[in-house]
């Protein structure tokens, strides 16, 4: 397998992570107004303001998958640190 071959399998990685965290976080958008809203009309403001657990617990997740999905790949790369590595050692 050739670089340019490697390079556009991570290509399509990256864009298949990113449209996966864009169907995750509408879905975690949808659910958590719905949870809202079933709140606001059962027992509405002034009172404990239950949805905020879904959306702290599943918005860890989504803030995992965003990082992965956007920069996961510059930040966390056995490639990057390798190039890194090969730099120190020249110098």
């Amino acid at each position: 397998m050739n670089t340019e071959q490697q390079k556009d399998e991570e290509l399509w990685k990256t864009a298949k992570a990113r449209v996966a965290f864009r169907w995750a976080f509408a879905a975690y958008f949808i659910v958590n107004a719905m949870l809202v809203v079933i709140w606001f009309f059962t027992t509405g403001p002034g009172f404990y303001f239950w949805p905020i657990w879904s959306m702290m617990g599943w918005g860890v997740g989504i803030a995992f998958q965003y990082f992965h999905a956007f920069h996961g790949n510059t930040y966390i790369s056995a490639q990057n640190e390798y190039e890194k590595l090969k730099r120190q050692q020249k110098d």
